[in-house]
This record gives structure tokens, C-alpha cells and sequence, in this order.
């Protein structure tokens, strides 16, 4: 064996270290886990690994709804079930709320969470119910949903896991900028003068003032 061949070896034991160790770190990144973003605030867009308001989606989908929650999904009706728990879409202007003006809050289908108020909705014109912020920012989950229309940020209740619709940020301007689509079918509307009796009456105090009715968007 000559000089040459000697070199050839040495060269192709080189590269097979450098393939090796470009699988190794490629698999460390994949598998390492996300650490949640503690510098995110109410109404931020945040992609996977950064949840907002601190809750860790690391490692875990949108649709893994906790246990608890089994019965109500079997309650569901189709198009419920579809929207919430298959990620479906339902048509533009033939959905429940999109032109809902009715005081009140808007809590997750499934487990009854606090998501949206009338008093931040506002006419997007799409087609869908749109508020410009959640009602209670903490029980709102977002990741970045990769699909044939883009990439967009997946909207979700934090505790039922429920898909929602998904956030964007063409909104109002002069409020937050964002966009919150959201399906009707996710959705169960608490009128204003049942905020109490249905276990809500911490909101009760939003709607004394009922001047605007469909939020202080027009």
C-alpha cells in the first residue's frame, strides 16, 4: 500500500466520523426537548416550544385532551366533534356567531373554560366570529400550524385541548393587532344576564355598561 492509498483511507475514515456526528447532533436536536419562553405576554402569537403565558406544549399536541374531558366529548355533536377535535373548519357566514351581537362570554364547548367576551368582538368581515384579545389570555394555548395554506398559529383551550381556529395579525390596529378566528362550533355563549346562574359571575361586572353591545371595536 502506498502513499496514496494510505491518505484515501485516512480521508474516507474522516468523513465517516463527520456523517456520524452530523447524525448525532441532528437526532440531539430533534429529541431535546423545548424549554417554555417565560417572556411571553397576553395576546403574543407563539409558535411551538414557546407557549403562551408560560404553558409548556413541549413535546405534546394541541389535540390530547385530558381524560376528564371524555364524557363531554362523547356529547359533542358532529360538527363539534369535527371542529374540536379534528381540526375542522367550518363555512364562512354560515356559522352560529359570526354576526352573534348578544352581551356575554364565549367558554370552550367541551369544559366550559373562559376563552372570549362580546366585549372585544368585533366584524372581520371573513366570515368568522374574531376578537381582537381572549378573555383570559391563560386558558389560550397557540403552536404553529405548518398546513397547504402556510404557516399559520394554531389557536387552542388549554385545558380540554380543544382546536379553536387560529390567531393572525391583521386585527384592529388601534387595539392589540390581532386576529383571533375562531369556529362557532367551539364555542358555547354564556348571555350576559346568565353569567351568574351558570357559574360565571365573575364577569358580570364587564356588561353594567351594555352601550356597546358587539364590543368597543365598530
Amino acid at each position: 500500500m502506498d502513499y496514496t492509498d494510505i491518505l484515501s483511507d485516512n480521508r474516507a475514515i474522516v468523513a465517516l466520523v463527520l456523517v456520524s456526528l452530523g447524525f448525532v447532533v441532528g437526532y440531539l436536536s430533534i429529541s431535546a426537548p423545548m424549554e417554555p419562553n417565560s417572556s411571553s405576554t397576553p395576546g403574543q402569537i407563539v409558535t411551538a416550544g414557546e407557549p403562551q403565558n408560560g404553558s409548556n406544549l413541549s413535546g405534546e399536541s394541541l389535540q390530547s385532551p385530558k381524560s376528564e374531558y371524555r364524557e363531554e366529548i362523547s356529547r359533542l355533536s358532529e360538527s363539534e366533534y369535527e371542529i374540536t377535535q379534528q381540526n375542522g373548519t367550518e363555512p364562512a357566514f354560515d356559522n352560529e356567531f359570526y354576526d352573534h351581537k348578544e352581551p356575554g362570554i364565549y367558554v370552550d364547548v367541551v369544559s366550559g373554560e373562559p376563552l372570549f367576551s362580546s366585549k372585544h368582538k368585533y366584524d372581520s368581515g371573513t366570515g368568522w366570529p374574531a376578537f381582537y384579545k381572549p378573555l383570559e389570555p391563560e386558558n389560550i394555548v397557540t403552536r404553529r400550524d405548518e398546513g397547504p395554506l402556510g404557516v399559520r398559529t394554531e389557536v387552542a383551550s388549554k385545558d380540554a385541548r380543544s382546536h379553536l381556529g387560529h390567531v393572525f395579525e391583521d386585527g384592529p390596529e388601534d387595539k392589540t393587532g390581532l386576529r383571533y378566528c375562531i369556529n362557532s362550533a367551539a364555542l358555547e355563549f354564556i348571555p350576559a344576564e346568565d353569567l351568574k346562574e351558570e357559574g360565571y359571575g365573575q364577569y358580570t361586572s364587564m356588561f353594567k355598561d351594555n352601550s356597546s353591545v358587539n364590543g368597543d371595536v365598530r
